[in-house]
């Protein structure tokens, strides 16, 4: 699946000529940042975790962090990230390629307020060198997300 089944999620709307292929890892926020161009909070970092033995998928951006008490809140259980062969067995990408976009059935995207600050964010394609640039109302239309949610720290306020 991954890089492949994502350029067939994007090719039903014309638009798999968007994927940025890259010379170089973006497997992180940091080397993707570095990749693309831009700063690390522009990353749209995806994260896969369990929820009733479902696989739930929650994108934000490159700076902010996972808040257990918000998530805990949301979710009603503590966060448990996908570990290892996990990831790609539930979600169809490797760690470092995870996205929204061609999913394996089952998974369930969220949409967390961080990416809000942006115009534009870069998620991961589907590998660990790949890459689209998408405004806000693109990741909505395009992510399949459920809803935005409110589970990160907030990067633009002290701690």
């Amino acid at each position: 699946m991954s890089l492949e089944s994502v350029k067939a999620y994007f090719r039903q709307f014309g638009m798999e000529d968007r994927i940025i292929l890259l010379d170089e890892s973006s497997a992180t926020v940091e080397l993707a940042a570095h990749a693309l161009g831009c700063e690390g909070k522009e990353i749209a970092k995806t994260m896969s975790f369990l929820v009733d033995e479902k696989p739930v998928i929650i994108v934000m951006a490159g700076d902010a962090r996972i808040q257990n008490h918000k998530y805990k809140a949301r979710f009603h259980t503590k966060a448990r990230m996908l570990h290892g062969e996990e990831v790609e067995a539930l979600t169809g990408h490797p760690i470092g390629g995870v996205c929204p976009f061609g999913l394996k059935e089952g998974c369930t995207v969220y949409l967390d307020n961080s990416l809000k600050r942006f115009e534009h964010v870069y998620p991961a394609c589907g590998s660990g060198n790949s890459a689209i640039r998408m405004t806000i109302p693109d990741m909505e239309k395009y992510s399949g997300y459920t809803e935005w949610i409110d589970v990160t720290t907030n990067p633009d306020e002290a701690e």
